[in-house]
């Protein structure tokens, strides 16, 4: 004999759809949950944004506030601060006491060693291979093929902002290579 529907031995519509419903969306919650990680990886990170740009960090990852930094720094001095991506990048301040409207990036060209500055001699030496740049950084000695790589370096609310260098290299007269 056959049993009616609506019995309690056999389902209805309702729950079957019910269970297969959230079996589908638990199975699809998980195929997500396992491919985001994957097509996250081929998706590139922004590189500081195009807007604002990147506020310069000091060695300790605190931002760098201009008016303290000008009266612990001397003219003439290059300082080294965390710039576009993370790079090492140097804030340059002038004879006058204020910040240069560029910063250079402080890698070297050549083998990618931090380029560190030589104030006796006025110009960047690396340590590597022995590479030199002069105060503007750019190259006057190889190995290095190019010149460091320019950002602006800006004050907005009296923190150093980096910005990426898209014009001409003033060094050089020439389109940037960096870019």
């Amino acid at each position: 004999m056959a049993q009616a529907e609506g019995t309690p031995d056999i389902p209805d519509m309702g729950r079957r759809q019910f269970m297969n419903l959230l079996t589908f969306g638990t199975v699809t919650g998980v195929a997500l949950g396992a491919l985001y990680p994957v097509v996250n990886y081929f998706i590139p990170p922004s590189s500081g944004g195009t807007g604002g740009g990147v506020t310069a960090k000091d060695a300790l990852g605190n931002d760098i506030v201009v008016s303290d930094f000008l009266d612990s720094h001397n003219p003439g001095e290059r300082t080294l601060a965390q710039g576009l991506k993370g790079d090492p990048t140097y804030i340059v301040i002038q004879g006058d006491q204020t910040l240069a409207k560029y910063g250079l990036n402080a890698v070297c060209t050549h083998l990618g060693c931090v380029v560190p500055w030589n104030g006796s001699e006025n110009k960047f030496i690396c340590p590597c291979h022995g590479s030199q740049y002069d105060n503007t950084g750019k190259v006057v000695r190889g190995p290095a093929p190019l010149s460091l790589a320019l950002v602006h370096a800006d004050v907005s609310d009296d923190k150093v902002v980096f910005t990426q260098w898209e014009e001409k290299d003033f060094r050089t007269g020439e389109n940037p290579w960096w870019v």
